[in-house]
């Protein structure tokens, strides 16, 4: 038997084990199979529904417009053991083993993607009328709340606060919004970038109360610090997300900063055939010279593929995506793609206060990161001009008529 065939025969009989059954474990199960791993695969899943996808979640399936977001793949005929409505408590590296509600699980491989988890808001826990949005039962049991037409408080303007506010308000709910920071988004674009979408909130009929606190929650009301009481039929906590990485805790793989699974450049963790991916890991990146950790749809699509292929035997290149993401807000779609934080001059194309504009950000005249608000040509562009690194010029840049990708510098 030759060094090839041999090696061929021991991938058979591999088996592969992925701790969740979200976008990212699902896809690096698809990717295994389409990459030609002929070993075991086993998935397992918390929620006992069949693996869905969370972007409708926070449109389609609340508005009743959907009836789910099973993902469209044939896990049988794949040969992917499902396993569902089974909790991971812990791992043993050393052991190759798997705790789960059910017992231990053996692998030869394991692959962490258990993503996010939302985080609570303190002293809420237990009161009627207070929702989180993450999973599919979490959206239908705010879909009779919509129907209702109850007076709405969301808790948090970031993202998944917009998205819900948006379909609270197409389903004729009231609806306030309070912010602690001072505008929308805080936490992930710059203020003269965030100020503008202040507007869309008014624009579709909701409240923005930015500088506001939650004091405590009680049924059918919300304290603010300043004294003030926001009526609330129901309220909707949206404050962000943290990995959901507890059942590691002892288990001696290296957590970061945010608790979430320090990954390398090829998403291996820091325990033996152990790898991670998704909203659960960061990742070092070159391009943007920093560890990025990821909460988005796109990562858990892509980073699967790297997975798969240094299970499989290949030697991939190193995981260096540009990030990208797309929300739906109060009639606007907006994408961004890139990572800005390093960025040394903004340029804006168009009016923000009008209904398409973009902000290109620059670091040493090469694009690293684009917003889109209704055009998407320039995201598209910009994500390719992005990849390839090439100087821009920022004076062609900052002209809204002329294609993004035509603004190269000259001595590009």
């Amino acid at each position: 038997m030759n060094e090839q065939t041999r090696e061929r025969s021991r991938t058979a009989r591999r088996r592969v084990v992925i701790a969740g059954a979200g976008m990212a474990g699902v896809q690096t199960a698809v990717a295994l199979r389409e990459q030609g791993f002929t070993g075991t695969v086993t998935l397992i899943g918390a929620e006992p529904h069949q693996p869905y996808d969370r972007p409708p979640l926070s449109k389609a399936i609340l508005l009743g417009t959907a009836e789910g977001s099973a993902f469209d793949v044939d896990f049988e005929a794949l040969g992917v053991e499902l396993r569902l409505g089974l909790e991971v408590t812990g791992v043993r590296p050393l052991d190759h083993g798997l705790d789960t509600a059910m017992g231990p699980v053996p692998y030869d491989v394991l692959v962490i993607a258990t993503g996010a988890e939302p985080m609570r808001l303190p002293g809420a826990e237990g009161v009627q009328g207070v929702h989180l949005l993450r999973t599919l039962d979490d959206a239908e049991r705010l879909r009779p709340v919509l129907a209702r037409q109850h007076d709405i408080v969301v808790v948090g303007a970031g993202w998944i606060g917009a998205e819900f506010a948006t379909a609270a308000r197409e389903a004729g709910c009231a609806v306030t919004v309070v912010e602690a920071a001072d505008r929308p988004l805080a936490g992930a674009l710059p203020a003269e970038v965030a100020a503008p979408m202040a507007a869309w909130y008014a624009d579709s009929g909701a409240s923005l109360r930015t500088h506001a606190r939650v004091e405590h929650v009680e049924p059918g009301a919300v304290v603010l610090d300043d004294g003030s009481r926001l009526p609330a039929g129901a309220v909707v906590v949206g404050i962000g997300a943290r990995p959901a990485t507890a059942w590691l805790t002892g288990s001696g793989i290296e957590l970061g900063a945010h608790r979430e699974v320090v990954a390398d450049d090829h998403l291996r963790t820091s325990a033996p055939d152990v790898y991670a991916v998704g909203d659960c890991a960061s990742f070092p990146s070159r391009r943007y010279g920093e560890r990025l950790l990821v909460h988005h749809w796109d990562n858990a699509l892509q980073g699967p593929r790297t997975v798969a292929a240094n299970i499989i035997g290949e030697t991939p290149a190193a995981y260096d995506p540009v990030p990208y993401f797309w929300s739906e807000q109060f009639g606007r779609f907006v994408q961004y793609a890139g990572h800005h934080a390093r960025a040394d001059a903004t340029i804006w194309r168009g009016d923000p206060t009008g209904p398409a504009w973009s902000v290109c950000w620059l670091r040493e005249n090469r694009l690293v990161a684009v917003l889109a608000v209704g055009r998407p040509r320039d995201l598209a562009q910009g994500r390719k001009l992005i990849e390839a690194g090439v100087p821009m010029n920022p004076e062609l840049l900052s002209d809204p008529s002329r294609p993004l990708k035509s603004a190269k510098s000259a001595t590009a």
